[in-house]
């Protein structure tokens, strides 16, 4: 098998890497080998557009049984706990469009600039068709932003217009169109570092979510060999 893990940031998976470093062979910079599992790492920098780019590299140069994005997001809704880890099963851009004088926001959809189901799309969505192949975490309806919300008044216009949107991140839906556009098996898996609120980081934790979020992919790489 062939294991694809990205994420925006090294430290987000550090505990993962060092597991990696201390049980598999490294064949090259961000490539361990144990059996007939590769895991490569690819650490893409912050945000949908780095993202994109270094998807855009990479997706084409190997063949991938499974794609996994990772990370750290925050919740929009209050029934996550804070570093609980979930599974993003569908995602979209949340603010790729305008801003109109009263404040609300349209989408390029709505616009007319990209039809909501031309594909990947799905009425405007991302939609992870495969993820019902893997039950083990809480699945949840991401949007993916430029800036991350920390404001209550546009807190509120993002609920308004996104009522099913339970987790923000800044990678997930370039990842997803990504994946879908190749034909790549992929899952979103996200642990909850903060909730979407007035911006106020000593309500984060960071250490939490990142512990959280890597015990699982380690016990996802070692299910692998199960």
């Amino acid at each position: 098998m062939n294991l694809l893990i990205v994420a925006a940031t090294p430290f987000e998976i550090a505990p993962l890497t060092t597991y990696l470093e201390e049980n598999f062979i490294k064949t090259e910079a961000f490539r361990y080998q144990k059996g007939e599992i590769q895991v490569t790492l690819l650490i893409t920098g912050v945000g949908l557009p780095l993202t994109a780019f270094a998807l855009g590299n990479v997706l084409g140069i190997d063949e991938w049984q499974l794609a996994i994005n990772t990370g750290i997001a925050g919740a929009i809704s209050k029934d996550l706990a804070i570093g609980e880890v979930v599974q993003v099963v569908n995602e979209r851009f949340a603010d790729l469009g305008v801003e109109e004088k009263d404040g609300s926001f349209t989408d390029v959809h709505q616009m007319g600039l990209i039809d909501p189901n031309q594909p990947p799309f799905k009425n405007g969505q991302l939609v992870n068709q495969g993820s019902s192949a893997f039950n083990f975490l809480t699945k949840v309806n991401g949007i993916s932003v430029n800036k991350v919300h920390g404001n209550t008044t546009s807190i509120e216009l993002l609920v308004k217009k996104y009522p099913d949107a339970q987790v923000e991140s800044m990678e997930g839906a370039a990842f997803f169109y990504a994946c879908l556009s190749k034909g790549i098996p992929f899952l979103e898996i996200r642990s909850i570092s903060n909730y979407v609120e007035a911006r106020n980081r000593d309500n984060w934790n960071l250490p939490l979510a990142i512990e959280q979020l890597n015990n699982t992919l380690i016990e996802m790489v070692k299910a692998f060999f199960a």
